[in-house]
């Protein structure tokens, strides 16, 4: 497993975490809140968001064998369609 931390810019962060999470719910196990929410993929990958009034912090894991650059892609690119307004966001991904 390797795992990819960011810090995500933005004063929407809440927002966009809950439309994240009720984007993916019809298709995979998530739970979350107003701050707080994970993610499971069906690859066995995981997403954890923490959401503050400045930054939406990620903690993605990805399963062994699985296209890390590619799953850090998938969620950067879901985050900006729902911050249109201010896309592209800043994803500062790094090892965790």
């Amino acid at each position: 497993m390797s795992v990819s931390v960011a810090r995500v810019p933005t004063h929407s962060a809440s927002r966009y975490l809950q439309q994240l999470a009720k984007h993916w719910s019809h298709k995979m196990e998530v739970r979350y809140s107003e701050e707080e929410g994970e993610i499971a993929f069906p690859n066995g990958s995981r997403l954890q968001m923490r959401a503050d009034s400045e930054t939406l912090d990620l903690i993605l894991t990805v399963a062994e064998g699985e296209d890390e650059a590619r799953m850090r892609e998938v969620v950067a690119s879901h985050l900006d369609r729902f911050a249109f307004r201010e896309a592209p966001l800043t994803f500062d991904w790094r090892a965790g």
